[in-house]
């Protein structure tokens, strides 16, 4: 039977992941993950794109305080409350408005001096909403595992490049691809899965530096069939109409809580409805 094997979640978009051992899906999916990101002083979205070792900064988020540190590389903790706010903004995530404000506080001058541009900090206004697409990403071990066993050098493709919510273990590779459309319970929580997820630059870059180090898009696309050209020709027999993907999205029909071992159950299709 298919079990959760690794959460990953960050509360700053674009920063070092965190392994917690639970979480819970809310409607809107986990509420301590991405309640902040990053805009330019234009106020559009940074992250591992635009500044790749923005991933080398650990976030660290007290729900109940309010509290927020950044361990940033060559400096001490950044800390301090996020309890105020300034202006409003709404930031783009790929087509999609986020409302937020910008965080008063020490945080955005660090990270102007870490990225060597201006940066502002922005909360979320509502817990959730900074995820690319849908809530939920989710990835089996084995569909990781025959990359890296496919790929040469591919020793460097460990999951963090990918930055899946759930991880799985005992499925076949690619066996989530064939849950499109059902739903699937995971541990005390039930979510439907919606679509491949796309890959990014962002996986061509070392999890640990930020630095590109892999042709990982390249290598996907191969372990997934052929591709012509620079891999932005959609191929007609690949998912997503050609698109380089790994891993599903879904989205919570039913809240709850996860937890590493919890059980990964696939449910039966539901049977049509005459009209």
């Amino acid at each position: 039977m298919p079990a959760v094997s690794r959460l990953s979640v960050t509360p700053v978009k674009g920063t070092a992941l965190h392994s917690p051992t639970g979480l819970t899906l809310t409607r809107n999916g986990v509420e301590e993950e991405r309640r902040f990101h990053l805009v330019d002083a234009r106020h559009r979205l940074v992250n591992g794109k635009q500044h790749g070792p923005l991933v080398t900064i650990t976030a660290r988020w007290d729900v109940g305080r309010h509290r927020l540190s950044l361990d940033i590389p060559g400096r001490g903790p950044v800390e301090g409350t996020t309890a105020e706010l300034g202006e409003p903004v709404t930031t783009d995530f790929y087509g999609r408005p986020v409302a937020g404000h910008l965080v008063e506080g020490p945080w955005s001058a660090a990270l102007t001096e870490f990225v060597g541009e201006p940066v502002h900090l922005v909360a979320v206004d509502t817990p959730g909403d900074a995820v690319d697409v849908h809530p939920v990403t989710l990835v089996s071990s084995a569909t990781v595992e025959h990359l890296r066993g496919v790929t040469p050098g591919g020793e460097r493709l460990d999951h963090r490049r990918f930055r899946m919510l759930v991880e799985v273990d005992g499925c076949a590779p690619h066996e989530e691809d064939t849950w499109v459309g059902r739903r699937v319970r995971l541990g005390g929580a039930t979510v439907r899965v919606v679509g491949p997820v796309p890959r990014c630059v962002v996986t061509n870059e070392s999890p640990d530096t930020g630095l590109v180090d892999f042709s990982t898009l390249k290598a996907v696309a191969r372990s997934r069939g052929e591709r012509t050209g620079d891999l932005t020709t959609p191929v007609a027999h690949l998912p997503d109409n050609g698109a380089v993907v790994l891993g599903v999205y879904a989205t919570v029909e039913e809240p709850g809580p996860i937890g590493i071992g919890d059980r990964v159950e696939p449910l039966a299709t539901e049977a049509a409805v005459d009209p």
